[in-house]
């Protein structure tokens, strides 16, 4: 085992593919999180303005008079 590891860390073109390799994986994995950051920033956004559609529709809702509220939802209303 010794003799393995001391050739290993001996051989300067072993060495260099070993750390390209460890280097590559490591920025793979670096970029995989950032998109996936990305992805959860883009989705919080598009939550955050359907939100404000519906709290926007539940005021318009509110501001009409009972009467007219009920003759919108009959229009909604499946048969």
């Amino acid at each position: 085992m010794t003799a393995l590891l001391s050739f290993l860390s001996g051989n300067p073109a072993i060495l260099g593919v070993l750390a390209s390799l460890i280097a590559a994986l490591g920025w793979g994995f670096h970029q995989r999180l950032a998109g996936a950051e990305v992805e959860r920033d883009r989705q919080a956004a598009s939550e955050a303005s359907a939100r404000d559609v519906a709290d926007q529709v539940d005021n318009d809702i509110g501001a009409l008079p009972a009467g007219a509220v009920k003759k919108e939802l009959k229009s909604w209303a499946r048969d």
